[in-house]
């Protein structure tokens, strides 16, 4: 069975679909390319980076990618992870999935740095779970 190639999306790329990205890669190996973007790409947030490394999972390489420069057919199945933005759009003939996970990142609000990383880590934890019981239908 031919390889499935997997892109995840979110508005900023900084974190749900970092995450998603890191997570999959790690999950489903050999089994499917896997890449993420964003509509509006910034960079790859740091507590993103370090709630995953807690799973021995670095994304210390990964970097904000913009969906434009995603080549459509290089991608079977488009997975958004939006939650309360107005999700990217790609213009390919996928399959498409909406895993709506609310953004983890507080912006702006008065958090401490240990109660931003548990925040993270749930959102992490979550998109894994879901990474999890879809695996079959994903790579199917």
């Amino acid at each position: 069975m031919p390889k499935k190639n997997i892109l995840f999306l979110c508005v900023a790329n900084s974190a749900r679909s970092q995450m998603a990205e890191g997570l999959a890669r790690h999950l489903y190996g050999d089994d499917a390319h896997i890449q993420s973007a964003g509509s509006q790409p910034s960079r790859v947030n740091p507590f993103a980076i370090e709630a995953m490394a807690k799973l021995d999972i670095s994304l210390a390489q990964h970097r904000s990618k913009s969906v434009d420069d995603i080549d459509p057919s290089s991608v079977d199945v488009v997975i958004t992870l939006c939650a309360e933005e107005v999700c990217p759009a790609f213009l390919g003939q996928t399959k498409r999935h909406h895993w709506p996970f609310p953004d983890p990142d507080p912006k702006g609000q008065p958090l401490t740095k240990e109660a931003t990383l548990e925040r993270f880590e749930r959102a992490r934890d979550a998109i894994q779970q879901r990474l999890i019981a879809e695996k079959k239908a994903l790579l199917e």
